[in-house]
């Protein structure tokens, strides 16, 4: 029982974020500020939104990675040619899909996404469970019975105690 109340506190622990506080968003130098800073802060609200495909767990606005800088000149790009918010995000997605997105929408190709946590962790949670019901207390028996005499006294010393 411990090692199930022992790894399911492990595996819980996993679901807490390595970070505490909220992440340090620094201005991306390596691409140039717009003009228009209203601009600027739409293409920098796209750019969190957006999951850099080197990285896979930041946005593009956090990482360093040359495509994640080519992607944020590319939104840099298409707002400067007139397109929403929502214009900009679809030229991305239809190029890269759905994955591109931090926050995928919930549909029939994205399933697997939204699914896959929870698979997993119900898969290692039947594992846990199936591994506890396979233990045979008639075993432990038949191990206590394998002892001599003698090492079956020292362990029921160590095991009451002095």
């Amino acid at each position: 029982m411990r090692a199930l109340v022992f790894t399911l506190l492990v595996l819980l622990a996993g679901l807490v974020p390595a970070t505490y506080g909220p992440p340090a968003h620094a201005v991306a130098v390596d691409v140039d500020a717009l003009a228009n800073p209203a601009l600027d802060q739409r293409a920098r609200v796209i750019a969190r939104q957006l999951r850099c495909l080197v990285c896979q767990n930041q946005s593009i606005e956090d990482s360093n990675a040359d495509l994640a800088k080519d992607l944020r000149q590319l939104v840099r790009d298409r707002l400067i040619a007139g397109d929403t918010d929502e214009q900009a995000i679809a030229y991305i997605v239809a190029r890269y899909g759905d994955w591109v997105l931090l926050n995928p929408p919930l549909k029939s190709s994205t399933m697997a996404l939204w699914l896959a946590p929870f698979v997993i962790a119900g898969l290692g949670l039947a594992a846990i469970i199936l591994r506890g019901r396979r233990r045979d207390p008639a075993r432990a028996d038949q191990t206590l019975a394998a002892l001599s005499p003698d090492e079956a006294a020292r362990l029921k010393q160590m095991v009451d105690g002095p």
